[in-house]
């Protein structure tokens, strides 16, 4: 491969860089299919900064790195310019508050991610034949945006674990944290994946699913042309019902979903719940080559169990339908446990220009990651699944 120099720029706009260039980084592997997952895609990034999700007054605002070698773009990543801790998943607050009272501004930080989507992926993007340097332009560029620019600290979140290891031999400190992820073990069918559970556990999801549907009405799930314009309509009443209780303000704008109609939707699974002619709960999915991604529920009115059918049973329907080898089902949530999803270590990345604040954090962060590793394999171990062939009830 040639030595040739790097150049390293950051753009406002991702336009300014283009699709094709973009994709080509952000879905090397997947330009003739469906990619791993949207949320680094062109189409996907530009629907938050066209509909004013992101950008100026959202402590959000886009620096899209680019990496070019003899004038080809050759990496890419989603940069952004943060001036809160808010929509980000890796929670952070701690070292901001410490950071302000030992006099420092921990303010604007820079921050590598897909805003508002705790879901791991590539954060380096690369073309294909150029992730090594590609990775390294990337990581060297930002620090040193971060540092010329008095920037507290640069953070990348929710980055694949060979990025992570890759970030680490660069000297950036890793952390840990976790989600609940369903598998699909080659299941036939969702009773299939009942047969796997414990007695006790498969009886309660029986239980759940039936008082779910004594909501007195259907259920639509619908993807691509199927979604129409009147349905982002009622699932924006439940995003903003879900936003207002959750975080004070909801992140995406009503124009995002818009844009998803535009150009998301083939990347969609929206499921509602209708009744007497109106739709009353909805949760919102994305999908990728091998994954179901759940992303937003709400609801206008309280059922028994609707949470539980619409977000977590009929995703693992869908995956099973569709041969998905898994459901990634959001940040946090013990209460997944028991219906089957089981606990996923997720990765990130972080650089502190301050060396002992940044001595301080990673000691936090050793620390931290033993609490994480225990807590996984306790939590396993209390899975759903069935121990031994003696939890053998058909029913």
């Amino acid at each position: 491969m040639s030595e040739t120099a790097i150049e390293i720029e950051a753009v406002s706009h991702i336009s300014a860089i283009g699709q094709s260039d973009w994709d080509a980084c952000a879905c090397a592997d997947d330009m003739a299919g469906r990619p791993a997952d949207p949320f680094t895609t062109y189409r996907f990034l530009k629907a938050l900064e066209d509909s004013g999700s992101v950008g100026r007054g959202t402590g959000w605002e886009p620096h899209y790195l680019l990496a070019r070698q003899e004038g080809a773009i050759i990496a890419v990543a989603p940069l952004y310019a943060k001036s809160h801790s808010q929509g980000e998943y890796i929670f952070d607050h701690g070292w901001a508050e410490a950071y302000a009272r030992a006099g420092g501004q921990y303010y604007p930080k820079l921050q590598i991610a897909v805003p508002f989507t705790p879901v791991s992926g590539r954060r380096l993007l690369t073309r294909k034949g150029h992730e090594i340097q590609g990775q390294s332009a990337l990581v060297q560029g930002a620090v040193e945006l971060a540092a010329t620019n008095n920037i507290s600290s640069l953070h990348i979140t929710f980055c694949t674990e060979d990025e992570a290891a890759a970030g680490r031999a660069m000297g950036l400190m890793p952390r840990a944290s976790q989600q609940f992820h369903w598998t699909n073990d080659g299941y036939a069918d969702f009773d299939d994946f009942l047969a796997s559970l414990s007695s006790r556990k498969r009886k309660n999801i029986r239980k759940e699913r039936a008082q779910a549907a004594t909501f007195g009405g259907q259920i639509h799930m619908l993807t691509g042309d199927q979604i129409e314009p009147e349905h982002w309509d009622a699932f924006w009443a439940f995003y903003q019902d879900t936003g207002a209780r959750k975080w004070g303000t909801p992140y995406l704008t009503r124009s995002f979903f818009d844009c998803a109609q535009e150009s998301l939707r083939d990347d969609i699974l929206l499921v509602l719940a209708e009744r007497d002619g109106k739709y009353i709960a909805g949760a919102l999915n994305f999908i990728g080559s091998d994954a179901l991604f759940g992303r937003y529920w709400g609801c206008l009115e309280d059922h028994p169990c609707l949470h539980f059918e619409l977000c977590y049973y009929r995703a693992i329907d869908f995956a099973i339908q569709q041969g998905l080898s898994r459901v990634e089902a959001g940040a946090q949530g013990e209460h997944k446990l028991a219906r089957g999803y089981l606990p996923a270590k997720t990765h990130s990345l972080h650089w502190i220009a301050d060396a002992g604040f940044a001595r301080a954090v990673s000691e936090f962060l050793t620390a931290e990651t033993r609490a994480i590793d225990q807590d996984i394999d306790v939590l396993t171990d209390y899975g759903p699944f069935r121990k031994s062939n003696s939890d053998e009830d058909p029913q």
